[in-house]
């Protein structure tokens, strides 16, 4: 990962989002050498998502939704 000052990178901010970009490596921007931010390509963050990972990890031992409302309404004719 590249790392910047910020008086750099906002001297040529949208050179280095381009670059970022086109290159899809982040960018780590410091403010007095402390890590301030972090600019990722966008569409990056679900990247590492696995769909349907905790499949099989729990068990449904009734029905999640009662649907049996009888004793707490009374029916009208």
């Amino acid at each position: 990962m590249d790392t910047v000052k910020i008086s750099q990178f906002k001297a040529q901010c949208i050179a280095m989002l381009k670059q970022v970009q086109k290159t899809r490596k982040p960018l780590l921007v410091t403010l007095r050498g402390e890590p301030l931010v972090e600019v990722v390509p966008a569409g990056s963050g679900g990247d590492n998502v696995e769909l349907g990972k905790l499949k099989g990890c729990i068990d449904i031992k009734r029905d999640l939704v009662q649907t049996d409302f009888d004793e707490e309404w009374e029916m009208l004719e």
